[in-house]
């Protein structure tokens, strides 16, 4: 069942969204060759804490940290550890926050240093044109595939692949809820855009293949074929406004 929003609770989803947008903004800026992952992870909790809220990923249906950081091949649900990045690596940070009792979710994929491949590069840009492109046909009386379907069209007129596996989703008082938002789909198909629906979009896009597998740790999903990957993701309500983006600072 998707649960529609009242004003009111879009204005406190747009409170944890604002802490989400802050903490990436912190984690983005410490990005560079030499960095931990797990140091990334510890300064968005404390970020996280200290803005009065929880870490929506800590312990939820197990997951071990804060933050999604997933490096280059891995797509997304990478766990922070000991891995020092590197110079030309891509790496995808997902934060979410829950602020009495609703959440918020973001992610932002970076390059790491400056010596970034053109490739790369325009898989970087890619990946924010996709998520640009779908957040603006999230408007009351559109259908839920003319978001997935813009997600889908952008990425492969570049000759990119997006993820099948793993979707987008709905968001409110449970991180995860109806619907799923699709990186690929056709227009004029799926549930009705309706104003209060708040929908977490995140295109997932692959230089390589579409096929993903996870690794043994049982959360990290890489490429098949271990080519790069590139994550966006906004909390977005559906208003009579058009869309609004939650996850801004």
């Amino acid at each position: 069942m998707i649960v529609l929003k009242t004003p009111e609770e879009i204005r406190l989803m747009r409170e944890a969204g604002r802490i989400v947008a802050r903490t990436l903004e912190a984690l983005v800026a410490m990005v560079r060759p030499g960095v931990r992952t797990l140091e990334l992870d510890a300064e968005a909790e404390r970020l996280i804490r200290q803005a009065g809220a929880l870490p929506s990923f800590k312990g939820y249906r197990g997951y071990p940290a804060s933050v999604c950081v997933s490096v280059n091949e891995e797509v997304v649900h990478g766990i922070p550890g000991p891995r020092r990045l590197r110079e030309g690596d891509l790496v995808s940070l997902d934060v979410g926050a829950c602020l009495r009792g609703y959440h918020g979710d973001a992610a932002v994929t970076v390059p790491v240093g400056e010596d970034l491949s053109p490739r790369a590069s325009r898989l970087l840009a890619a990946g924010r044109g996709a998520l640009a492109a779908a957040i603006e046909k999230a408007q009351p009386g559109n259908r839920l595939g003319d978001v997935s379907h813009a997600i889908q069209s952008h990425a492969e007129s570049l000759g990119f692949s997006v993820v099948r596996d793993y979707a987008g989703h709905g968001i409110g008082q449970a991180m995860h809820e109806d619907p799923q938002v699709p990186c690929f789909g056709r227009p004029g198909t799926g549930p009705l855009l309706r104003t209060g629906m708040v929908l977490a979009i995140e295109p997932m896009l692959n230089a390589g293949t579409e096929e993903v597998e996870v690794l043994d740790d049982g959360w990290t999903v890489v490429t098949r074929d271990r080519e790069p990957s590139v994550h966006f993701e906004h909390t977005v309500a559906v208003t009579d406004e058009g869309p609004v983006v939650l996850t801004l600072p």
